[in-house]
């Protein structure tokens, strides 16, 4: 008689294998195995190894799919620059055979697509293979009488020009088709993202609002705020800054100052923030490294707060029975210009029903006027405003109200506290 260690070959019985398997689901499953031989999770299972599977085969696929029609022996450059190529001659081909439907000229979109895929060496062999299929279409006579006009010849010579410029600037970046688009898009996000004020508590409100100059995505002022509890004070950190420059010029400085001032804020005392920040613009040693800030530490519980300036415009603050007035502040001389220098600080408290803002040079330069204009008139809206009682989107009515030119980035910060 064959035991059953001789008929698994010394292996572990039927019952000791079966026991193990209970074993190894009852850990997978611990619901398993109780009362009645019932399967907890065992259809979950299931369909999460089928789903896998289908995950796996879909994945192969694909990779199969890529391997036929681009092979992995030709550079990704080369299969582009084939497909063109195919293209330009299917465009000449038919500017011969039928040229009122595929005119000369035509050959700019097959130029464009390369501007998009191709770096500058493997289109100057794609402006090659374009010029034969123009020449093509020119000499070749056509019997329905639809001539090359000279207005295409230069129409297609203007496009590989703007093309070959957009591509040597686009190999600058190292980035190929619309993706330095992307990556400028993703900058302004992020920076816009960094100016976003913590929440607040209920009695308290902060608005900003960012121009730049001309109607640009990008701007050389920029917000940093965070709040931050200090023993028995919970402070708000708002800093404004206004980066020498306007527009998209200004607009990569102001994205690395908003991190580096980022990382300060907060892991300081306020009052040792634009100490810090003077030191790293100076570090820095850019031609035009300098810029004006103006710092604002607020306690949300007792309404304490302190302003300090570096070359920025004095805040103004009033409401709740108080004349709107602008803090005396000499302040201090621009960041990034003179070493060790001190900042005063300006100190107050905001009472429920009064507010308080903070703005760049943009918002109170009037053409042909005096400084003090500007800040008058400032102060005068936010009077009005503050009278006729603060609501949301308070700082974009404010800003439109200035009616200032667009000639230079504007920004302007609104706190206020309710009862």
């Amino acid at each position: 008689m064959i035991t059953a260690g001789e008929w698994f070959g010394g292996s572990l019985s039927p019952v000791a294998t079966r026991s193990r398997r209970e074993a190894r689901r009852e850990s997978a499953n611990p619901g398993w195995g109780t009362g009645p031989r019932t399967r907890v999770g065992s259809v979950g299972q299931r369909f999460d190894r089928a789903a896998r599977w289908v995950h796996r085969r879909r994945r192969r696929l694909s990779r199969r799919l890529a391997a036929r029609f681009r092979p992995r022996t030709m550079p990704r450059q080369a299969w582009l620059l084939l497909w063109l190529t195919a293209l330009a001659v299917v465009v000449a081909l038919t500017g011969v055979m039928a040229p009122q439907w595929a005119p000369t000229s035509a050959m700019v979109f097959v130029l464009l697509l390369g501007g998009f895929f191709l770096r500058m060496r493997t289109m100057v062999l794609l402006y090659l293979v374009a010029a034969a299929g123009a020449a093509l279409t020119v000499s070749v006579p056509d019997a329905s009488g639809v001539r090359t006009r000279p207005g295409d010849l230069l129409l297609l010579g203007a496009t590989a020009v703007l093309v070959a410029l957009f591509v040597r600037s686009r190999e600058r970046l190292g980035v190929q088709g619309t993706l330095g688009d992307t990556m400028l898009v993703d900058l302004r996000d992020r920076l816009r993202s960094q100016g976003r004020v913590p929440p607040l508590p209920a009695q308290w409100h902060v608005e900003t609002e960012l121009r730049p100059a001309y109607g640009d995505s990008f701007s050389g002022d920029f917000v940093v705020a965070t709040r931050t509890p200090r023993d028995e004070h919970d402070l708000l950190e708002v800093v404004l800054v206004d980066v020498s420059g306007k527009g998209q010029g200004a607009g990569t400085r102001a994205l690395l100052l908003s991190g580096a001032f980022g990382g300060l804020l907060g892991a300081m005392p306020p009052e040792g923030f634009l100490p810090a920040a003077n030191a790293y613009l100076l570090r820095q040693d850019w031609p035009e490294g300098f810029a004006t800030a103006v710092h604002l530490a607020v306690d949300l519980r007792s309404g304490d707060f302190t302003v300090s300036c570096a070359g920025h415009p004095p805040p103004g603050t009033g409401g709740a029975g108080s004349p709107w007035r602008l803090l005396d502040d000499d302040g201090g001389p621009a960041l990034g210009l003179v070493p060790d220098v001190e900042f005063p600080a300006v100190r107050g408290r905001l009472l429920p029903g009064q507010a308080l803002y903070l703005c760049t040079d943009g918002m109170v330069e009037l053409p042909g006027e005096d400084l003090s204009v500007g800040t008058e008139t400032l102060l005068r809206l936010a009077s009005e405003a503050c009278r006729a009682g603060w609501r949301e989107g308070a700082a974009e009515r404010l800003v439109d109200a200035a009616a200032v030119e667009e000639t230079d980035d504007r920004a302007l910060i609104l706190v206020w506290r309710t009862a």
